[in-house]
């Protein structure tokens, strides 16, 4: 029988898939902003990887099988900010910016040894109560300021550092 259902990928079809192509992600920076729309803070996400390591990154994921953009942009949101966050996603889905991630460092600012992955990368205003869920420890806002610091710069491995500082420049924020 053949599974017509989209979903995720075995883990054996994940890693064979993220051996031979790239595979498509969103990131999303996650921000509150003030009555006149200016970024008031950037909320980062508390992590840790694989290898025990304690780390801040951006909201993140693949996109499915059959899923738009806007969907899982949606779905990740969710999954790691909380169903109540109240994010607006852009009625525009055009990235700030795409970052391509290699295996191989040093081709780009963005590396991920597991894989060739490309993401398409959004600033998205949340309004409501964010409580992180699935791996994440805990969601921290920052001003603009701090979250440009090379004290928070330095705990944001693969280049979600530069990616945020691309998300403050966007903005006319940057440091």
């Amino acid at each position: 029988m053949t599974e017509t259902t989209p979903g995720w990928l075995t883990t054996d079809e994940l890693e064979m898939a993220r051996a031979r192509m790239p595979i498509l992600y969103v990131e999303a920076v996650p921000v509150r902003v003030d009555d006149s729309g200016e970024v008031t803070s950037i909320g980062l996400l508390l992590r840790i990887g694989p290898d025990g390591t304690v780390s801040r990154t951006l909201v993140s994921g693949r996109v499915l099988h059959h899923e738009r953009v806007r969907d899982a942009l949606l779905r990740h949101l969710e999954k790691d900010l909380g169903p109540v966050a109240l994010p607006r996603v852009p009625a525009s889905l055009q990235p700030f910016t795409v970052a391509e991630y290699f295996p191989t460092a040093g081709i780009t600012p963005y590396h991920d040894p597991r894989q060739h992955a490309v993401s398409l990368a959004y600033i998205v205003p949340v309004t409501g109560d964010c409580r992180p869920r699935q791996d994440a420890l805990d969601l921290v806002w920052f001003s603009p300021q701090e979250a440009a610091s090379p004290a928070v710069q330095s705990e944001m491995p693969g280049g979600h550092g530069v990616l945020l500082k691309q998300a403050l420049a966007h903005v006319g924020l940057a440091y």
